[in-house]
């Protein structure tokens, strides 16, 4: 009888600090309840500790059933005071009038933004343009997102009658359309290799012999779709020729290339505060992977805010539409464009169990053809260029997806499709400083991964130089090293890519580095050798060349810019077997014709690239000269000696100079009348 006279009272006193009014309850009342309800509590907790043989216990059972009677408690109605009903008036309006309020603020917000654009151009418009053409970019998408989701079924039904008429027509359009791009590309070639010289058609040749090794060693030679692979090469080759060879590209590029820089140089901050001023001491440790930590942070903070989704999704569905692969492979393709190769898969974690063999090589193919966000900044630290390596990353995403579907064609039917409601998976933080914080804590396996590879890599090619050094004395050839060796190896490949003769074994070296180690090894002595050209000074030493013309330099890069290494690939088999492990014997058949096609992709990039790319002269003719005339091994058949010769002569005619200050002597003379074969009158 106490216990349910306790129950009633105890059910009726909850939060009455909130009332103001007296509602005739009296205190002798409320503490006869307080001193009820506390011994009911006293004794269920009485009961609820037990002993067995000294051992003692919690019996739970009873506080869940008061942790369940207070919930029923908490759920009776009650009286409320006048702040709490109006408290509960503003949620209710809140409520039924969200929309307009969001509205309403978004609007004022978007108009002060305006404002302060309009305020920007009208002070200074040329320092404004930039946030001017962000500005419009946004606006466009906005409203192409808008009314894409809002008039999707007019938008398709508008255009129906023309996909059926192409798909009518289609038989005999896609014959015209081939030879009209034929016709176009020799043309083309036609005319610049007139204006611009023969060295493009090197790099054209090998484009079309990577495209036939790769049909030659295809997994299924006969059943090649030839769609995603001319179109992919298509898309390389538009994008490059919009970035390297129009102003307005190469300006767009260079210009994010340089703010990219000046950005990723806030990363001092953090790493002169942690590790003092004399942090630059120790180069790589504390100012190349803190700008890893510092990428990886701002990644993580777009990658909450939903923005990478969104960029990844739109680039994505350009190349599904251009190329005619499937969504899944276009997304991770599109994604590896900005993260890295085990993090783009994860966009599309769901959907990995059901796609076919060819798109699961298409996958991994794209991560090895490309290389992630937070590592750009590390090789752009390093001296090489920003701009390159941003056109680099773009351009080798549709290159993964024509080599994939060449080195292993697709034979069966994809299930998943855009029909099937493709989602991207979305970040776990649930808020933007806790992204930033999963973002730094996810760059520490990076770093640390980074750090242990290069300190084993480095130690062993030391060692396997030294061992090469004495195999190579046993035979008086003391100079046999592992770049030797691979010199020798990826020569051939090197030079099909447009790299000058004198160059290629030097690029062939750095391929070996590259692919039997990795690509920081690669890049850093490729920072070297562009350190060097900036320097000046004598090309050879002692018979090897200290540093190669800018175009090689360029080709380089562009083949460079891929995890294809075998350090990958057993990244690669773990991450993708640990996402998906119904998959794990076709991830491990399939990893190292991945890793293969992933290596041809970077080279078909360097190869539009060493067809687009036109750099000016790249070493002061008077340096050039003089290093010809002082060392007697200079290759006379140099096309930058045979270029610098030819203006030294020009410039004779029509009394120009051309040399800083006129400064060229007698032996610059002399090393070009060797090498043109000049009359006397010029010679003498």
């Amino acid at each position: 009888m106490e216990m349910m006279e306790t129950n009633r009272d105890h059910s009726g006193v909850h939060n009455l600090a909130f009332q103001n009014d007296s509602e005739g309850v009296d205190a002798t009342s409320l503490k006869g309840l307080g001193e009820n309800s506390q011994r009911f509590k006293n004794s269920q907790n009485k009961k609820s500790v037990l002993t067995n043989q000294g051992d003692e216990y919690i019996n739970i059972e009873s506080d869940l059933h008061e942790n369940k009677r207070a919930s029923i408690d908490d759920e009776q109605p009650r009286l409320k005071g006048r702040l709490e009903k109006k408290y509960d008036k503003i949620c209710e309006f809140y409520k039924k009038h969200k929309t307009r309020i969001h509205y309403v603020i978004y609007g004022i917000l978007v108009t002060a933004y305006l404002a302060v654009v309009i305020a920007a151009c009208i002070l200074n418009f040329q320092r404004a343009l930039p946030l001017f053409v962000i500005t419009v970019l946004v606006i466009f998408f906005v409203c192409w997102d808008f009314l894409t989701a809002k008039y999707e079924d007019r938008i398709a039904a508008f255009f129906s009658p023309g996909e059926g008429y192409l798909k009518k027509q289609w038989f005999w359009l896609k014959w015209v359309l081939c030879a009209a791009l034929i016709i176009t590309v020799i043309c083309w070639l036609i005319f610049d290799t007139r204006k611009q010289g023969s060295r493009q058609l090197i790099s054209f040749g090998g484009l079309v012999m990577y495209v036939l090794l790769m049909l030659i060693f295809s997994k299924y030679p006969t059943r090649v779709a030839w769609r995603p692979v001319f179109s992919g090469i298509g898309m390389q080759f538009i994008l490059g020729l919009l970035i390297l060879r129009t102003k307005v590209g190469f300006d767009v590029f260079n210009w994010l290339g340089i703010q990219i820089q000046t950005f990723l140089e806030y990363s001092d901050t953090g790493a002169k505060f942690v590790f003092g001023d004399k942090y630059m001491d120790h180069f790589f440790a504390f100012k190349v992977l803190p700008i890893v930590v510092f990428f990886s942070t701002v990644m993580s903070m777009l990658y909450h805010v939903g923005f990478m989704q969104w960029l990844i999704g739109k680039v994505g569905w350009i190349m599904h539409i251009f190329m005619g692969t499937t969504p899944v492979e276009s997304l991770v393709a599109a994604g590896n464009i900005f993260v890295g190769q085990t993090e783009s898969p994860l966009l599309v974690r769901p959907y990995l169990p059901y796609i076919t063999k060819s798109e699961l090589h298409a996958v991994m193919t794209a991560g090895f053809s490309t290389i992630a966000g937070s590592v750009l900044g590390a090789y752009i630290s390093f001296g090489v260029s920003s701009s390159h390596l941003l056109t680099a990353s773009v351009m080798s995403a549709p290159a993964s997806l024509a080599a994939s579907k060449l080195f292993w064609p697709e034979t069966e039917k994809p299930l998943v499709t855009l029909r099937s409601g493709l989602q991207m998976a979305k970040g776990e933080s649930k808020n933007l400083l806790e992204a930033a914080s999963q973002g730094a804590s996810t760059s520490i396996v990076l770093v640390a991964n980074i750090a242990v590879n290069l300190i084993s890599f480095l130690a062993l090619l030391s060692f396997l130089d030294s061992s090469l050094s004495w195999v190579g004395n046993l035979f008086d050839y003391p100079q046999l090293n592992f770049e030797n060796i691979c010199a020798y190896v990826f020569m051939p490949f090197s030079f099909m890519m447009g790299v000058d003769w004198e160059d290629s074994f030097i690029v062939g070296g750095l391929l070996g580095y590259k692919t039997f180690f990795n690509e920081f090894l690669a890049y850093e002595r490729l920072s070297k050798l562009i350190d060097n050209r900036e320097k000046g000074g004598r090309m050879y030493i002692n018979g090897v060349k200290q540093y190669m013309t800018v175009r090689s330099e360029v080709i380089a890069t562009y083949a460079l810019c891929g995890f294809a290494n075998f350090g990958s690939l057993g990244l690669v088999i773990g991450g993708l077997t640990s996402i998906a492990p119904s998959k794990k014997k076709e991830i491990a058949d399939g990893a190292f014709r991945a890793m293969i096609a992933g290596t041809v992709a970077c080279f078909m990039t360097a190869c539009v690239a060493g067809m687009l790319t036109v750099p000016g002269l790249e070493v002061p003719c008077h340096i050039l000269l003089g290093n010809a005339s002082n060392f007697t091994g200079f290759p006379a058949n140099s096309t930058e000696l045979v270029e610098c010769c030819q203006r030294l002569f020009t410039s004779a005619n029509h009394s120009e100079k051309i040399f800083p200050g006129g400064n060229y002597s007698l032996s610059s003379w002399k090393v070009c009348c060797q090498i043109l074969g000049r009359p006397a009158f010029h010679c003498t």
